[in-house]
């Protein structure tokens, strides 16, 4: 009789290759991108909502504009989905702004 497969309980029963063992600074991750994000700086209202909601982090604030780090960005358009006034928009990746 085969022996069941027992689940994983939390992320010390994992194996070690399913763990990342370096930054994610490390990784760019931008050439992924099939769509990415332009921000009309003269429609942002600097809510920061895109910021916020970034999973890669590459939504960048300098003090006075918002900016995306197109190394790391996915183009998930998380983004643009948050924005409150549709300043972010996705524009296919071989397209420039």
């Amino acid at each position: 009789m085969a022996e069941a497969k027992k689940e994983p309980r939390g992320w010390k029963d994992l194996p070690l290759s399913a763990l990342p063992y370096k930054l994610s600074l490390e990784y760019k991750t931008g050439s992924w991108r099939a769509f990415r994000p332009v921000i009309d700086q003269s429609k942002c209202i600097k809510c920061m909502n895109c910021w916020l909601y970034c999973p890669d982090f590459a939504v960048l604030w300098d003090g006075e504009r918002v900016s995306v780090n197109y190394e790391y960005c996915k183009g998930c358009g998380i983004c643009a989905h948050e924005c409150p006034v549709n300043a972010i928009t996705m524009v296919p990746e071989t397209k420039k702004a």
